[in-house]
């Protein structure tokens, strides 16, 4: 076997996934068909939750300096502010803010740090065939080279040559005609503390502060009818209905650094997972943009996978228990779809009707406090829990399933330290000393003992991912592992 796992793609997510791997003792090799990695900024947001995951993967350093505290989005019919909506702290111990900023600069710090753990992406490697047996992947790519692997993962977007190769189907209905998208520099007073969104009768428009003092603007534009169009054209299209959408006489549109016209899609995979061959990421669900949350859920995924791979390859685990991945993943990438395409459809609404109720009710309804910080909630996916999974379960809370958070912990040593600091590839015993050598005869080293250090915490087993496997000592313990691991 050439290597454990092959991943196909060097995106956020298979990059994500490597770096989970390796933190694992893990072998992993990366291949990505383009010649290099991108440059354009593509998502720009990152919420508590993908936040929370790079901390875990020691790869979110420098990018909440770099990252621009946008935190407010305002929407105005012309001139008049009709909505400001607040995100904030959700209540939910997180030592990891939500960010914006390019996924150039995120995967570029994934690499960083995958490159610390001694791999770096083969680029100009495109997967042409894959032919899996009972004990490996011969995955051959289109220089000719065959790479034996325990297992291939397709991190390769939606147009996933993964899971095409896997036979997996896609299926999904478009939700929107065309929206334009240009990254660019503006002359304008336009307050950068915040995105500002404009209603308008022939669509919506938004611009978006970007580091380096650039602007995202996203306008849906079904009437441009332009099968092809070029970078220049978006442009000039998107300069010319800046002023007509949003009243502003005084704003120039400078120069562009990217422009692009998508539509949105929603589509979910049968399924994520295929005898050895699995999905993550946007290989396994397309979502619309709105509410960013694509690129973290496909972080999740990544995170979510590589413990469980991880356990599978050391032998520590039966093959069965990768198929609590997509038991625990593909319900939330439903739920997901589902909120991203309602606000897809509230932002593109064009009869009178959806216009009223988007524009006088619930325009009006999300100027109230407690619907605020649900938003802010619900987009974080800091509540995100598996208690209803196979590794789920009830009793008093937290529940095995629920997310952890961050909290304060010491070492036995004494020394200060956080929960998900201490979890970069590793379970954490919480609490009861005398469970710690259960856990390891069935994990193995990599499990840390701590303490709470400012107040009572039940004794408990987290996983890597920072959710509770279970609450209890020895006996419990034991008595999960041996449901979990069977």
């Amino acid at each position: 076997m050439e290597t454990d796992v092959l991943v196909v793609g060097a995106g956020p997510v298979g990059l994500a996934l490597a770096c989970a791997l390796l933190q694992h003792g893990v072998s992993v090799r990366v291949v990505d068909r383009a010649p290099g990695p991108a440059t354009t900024s593509r998502a720009n947001f990152v919420h508590a939750r993908g936040s929370e995951v790079l901390d875990r993967l020691d790869a979110l350093d420098g990018l909440p300096e770099e990252s621009v505290r946008a935190m407010t989005i305002t929407t105005y019919a012309g001139d008049r502010p009709m909505m400001r909506i607040r995100f904030g702290d959700p209540g939910l111990r997180t030592a990891a803010a939500p960010m914006v900023i390019s996924q150039a600069r995120v995967e570029a710090r994934l690499r960083d740090r995958l490159a610390e753990l001694g791999v770096r992406p083969e680029w100009n490697s495109a997967l042409v065939a894959a032919d899996q047996d009972e004990h490996g992947v011969d995955a051959v790519l289109a220089d000719g080279r065959t790479v034996r692997a325990g297992r291939l993962v397709g991190c390769d977007g939606t147009s996933s040559t993964v899971r095409k190769l896997a036979g997996i189907g896609f299926p999904g209905v478009k939700v929107s005609e065309r929206f334009l998208l240009v990254d660019a520099r503006l002359d304008t007073t336009l307050d950068r503390s915040g995105t500002s969104g404009w209603v308008h009768p022939e669509g919506m428009f938004g611009a978006m502060p970007m580091p380096g003092g650039q602007w995202r603007l996203l306008a849906y534009d079904p009437a441009f009818g332009e099968d092809k169009p070029g970078e220049e054209r978006i442009v000039e299209r998107m300069r010319q209905i800046l002023p007509e959408r949003t009243g502003l006489r005084d704003v120039r549109l400078l120069d562009a650094s990217w422009a692009s016209l998508f539509s949105v899609h929603r589509r979910l995979a049968d399924t994520y997972r295929r005898g050895r061959v699995l999905l993550a990421g946007d290989a396994a669900h397309a979502h619309a943009p709105f509410g960013g949350q694509g690129m973290l859920t496909g972080l999740g995924d990544a995170e979510n996978l590589a413990w469980k791979l991880a356990l599978v390859v050391h032998g520590r685990a039966a093959d069965r228990l990768l198929d609590t991945y997509e038991a625990e993943r593909r319900p939330l990438a439903t739920q997901v779809l589902r909120g991203s395409t309602a606000a897809t459809k509230v932002n593109i609404a064009a009869g009178p009707v959806g216009r009223f109720l988007r524009d006088q009710v619930l325009i009006r309804l999300f100027g109230i406090a407690w619907l605020q910080r649900w938003v802010t909630y619900t987009t974080s996916q800091l509540w995100v829990s598996y208690r209803r999974g196979p590794l789920g379960g009830r009793g008093r809370r937290p529940r095995p399933g629920d997310r952890i958070p961050d909290t304060a912990c010491e070492r036995p040593d004494g020394t200060r330290t956080r929960l998900h600091a201490e979890l970069r590839g590793r379970w954490a015993v919480v609490g009861d000393e005398s469970a710690l050598a259960a856990a390891r005869s069935r994990l193995g080293d990599r499990v840390v003992l701590l303490r709470p250090a400012d107040g009572p915490l039940p004794a408990m087993l987290v996983r890597p991912d920072g959710h509770l496997a279970c609450q209890g000592g020895a006996a419990e313990l034991t008595r999960w592992l041996d449901g979990a691991l069977a």
